[in-house]
């Protein structure tokens, strides 16, 4: 017991030294450590004891969920108002040496695109606790009382959009596949799920934005006012402002869902069976889903994968007899919502039964689950960190994502099966993470947007969700630039998606037609070129 007290007063007296060092060094300028990279008349600023230069704040801000690419940023800012973001571009812009600026959401980039080297980043969810006008979750109707949207701080996590427009019944119609990204940092990307065959990518729900452009100026933005900056931010990449408010287009709420994965071995029939399901029209046809995705099964596939997720124990023998036998087996992955009506349960049941009949997947090889509609959109939180301690953990396991994302055009994704998947992939054997593989329609983007697609009405996204430990990444990516290389001596005009590349001329080959429009935007929003250097599109060698 006097262990127990002595060991108590030892670690109250510890928390105080450390509660007091933390406030003296945090939240307030010192001339004496000021970093050297910065003006030192940013001092003077009101937002100057809100940048942190101390360890602990850079080492987040200089790492991110690939845990590929270290870049060390100058200072830090935790802003307590989206007018302490614009004053430190607004400095940032006007000073005679402009310095970098990035926003960092959740860190969920790969290859340091939220970094700034020697430059500032800003720590968006320092705002989820601000009170003011632009942050928060607000659900409204509109003025005629038919459409209901939510304003959305850019800070603000999609989990916590979906909860509280839950309250009200209410949904968006987009998502991604993991929950705990922010709104600003999917927006600027694209965001992309198994809904976006019909709903399109997130960027194409929003019905308007405040946005802190390059300058400094906090500007209202939508397809009728300010339609250029609304038109550049969306898939844009950070490189023209912040995202501080959205608008995001609501639904109605579905209550429970009806989640299938069928099994293939033929990939010309699992995607014949995928094109047909996204031609349908979900809800408005009984026979549509409202959901479509896809993944290769193989047995080197990553530990917390098909075994341990989705289908039933007992039926893990059968199905990895059938990997074994055809090395890749090709899953499709697709939900109806609906909403929990006695009178209309066996309905559902009957339109699943109608819908399953018109498909090819091997016989037998079905499986089905009926969960909430919250459990179904929160199925990846297993798989990922959720929160900064889980991050930390995870940091600690020395763990990284070196993941690649392709558009693959539909006229080609046949040769991309047979050069990509089963020459590469599965020969090569060293694949440890997800492979996903689902078409979507062009038609639901829209190209007056940043975001690139290939040039086809069809187009497939894969995405290699790669994971190794930190110093194992390398083989890995060899494979990747080898992906890659097999796509552009075959011709295949693929895109990436979240992209990361290294060099000006790559850059104007992605954007193509789009690249003079992307340049006039830069130059028009952020002259300086401060925002988003991590990106490497305007600072590159």
């Amino acid at each position: 017991m006097a262990e127990y007290f002595q060991a108590r007063t030892y670690f109250m007296v510890v928390f105080v030294i450390c509660v007091s060092h933390l406030k003296s060094t945090i939240g307030k300028p010192r001339s004496t450590s000021w970093p050297s990279l910065l003006p030192p008349n940013l001092q003077t600023l009101d937002l100057a004891n809100r940048l942190r230069e101390d360890p602990a704040a850079i080492n987040i801000a200089s790492s991110d969920h690939g845990n590929i690419v270290q870049e060390i940023p100058a200072a830090v800012l935790y802003p307590s108002s989206i007018d302490d973001i614009a004053s430190l571009i607004k400095f940032a812009h006007f000073n005679s040496s402009p310095f970098h600026i990035a926003a960092r959401g959740q860190g969920h980039s790969v290859r340091g695109q939220a970094m700034a080297r020697n430059g500032v980043v800003v720590d968006m969810t320092s705002l989820k606790n601000q009170k003011n006008g632009y942050h928060g979750i607000k659900v409204s109707a509109g003025t005629d009382g038919a459409i209901w949207y939510v304003d959305v701080g850019g800070e603000q996590l999609w989990i916590d959009v979906l909860n509280a427009t839950l309250e009200h019944g209410l949904a968006p119609v987009s998502w991604t596949d993991y929950l705990y990204l922010t709104v600003g940092g999917t927006l600027s990307n694209a965001g992309i799920s198994g809904q976006t065959f019909r709903h399109g990518p997130q960027i194409s729900n929003v019905y308007e934005m405040d946005v802190i452009t390059g300058k400094g100026d906090v500007v209202t933005c939508s397809p009728e006012n300010n339609k250029e900056l609304f038109y550049a931010v969306l898939g844009g990449l950070g490189q023209f402002g912040i995202i501080a408010r959205a608008r995001i287009v609501l639904d109605s709420a579905p209550k429970r869902v009806k989640w299938i994965r069928m099994l293939y071995d033929d990939f010309s029939t699992f995607s014949g069976d995928q094109e047909h399901l996204i031609s349908l029209n979900g809800r408005e046809n009984k026979n549509g889903v409202d959901y479509l995705e896809g993944l290769l099964l193989m047995n080197h596939g990553p530990l917390d994968g098909w075994r341990s997720s989705f289908f039933p124990l007992t039926d893990h023998s059968k199905i990895t007899s059938l990997i074994t036998k055809n090395g890749i087996i090709y899953s499709i992955e697709m939900a109806k919502y609906y909403y929990d009506d006695p009178s209309l349960d066996d309905s559902i049941d009957k339109e699943l039964e109608v819908l399953l009949e018109t498909l090819s997947f091997i016989p037998g090889y079905a499986f089905e689950k009926d969960v909430s509609f919250v459990d179904f959109l929160n199925r990846a939180a297993s798989r990922e960190p959720t929160t900064e301690v889980d991050q930390s953990q995870e940091h600690e396991l020395v763990t990284s994502r070196p993941w690649l994302n392709l558009f693959v055009p539909k006229s080609r994704i046949s040769e991309f099966n047979s050069g990509v998947l089963k020459d590469i992939v599965l020969k090569r054997n060293i694949t440890t993470g997800l492979v996903l593989i689902y078409p979507m329609n062009k038609s639901k983007w829209d190209d007056r947007m940043s975001a690139v697609t290939p040039d086809e009405d069809v187009f497939y996204t894969v995405g290699f969700l790669h994971i190794s430990g930190v110093d194992e990444w390398e083989a890995i990516d060899v494979q990747n630039q080898d992906i890659l290389q097999y796509c552009y001596n075959a011709g295949i005009d693929i895109k990436e998606y979240l992209p990361s590349y290294k060099r000006r001329k790559e850059w104007e080959n992605h954007f193509a037609m789009k690249w003079e429009t992307f340049q006039e935007r830069k130059a028009r929003f952020d002259p300086e070129m401060i925002m988003s250097p991590g990106q490497r599109i305007f600072n590159n060698n």
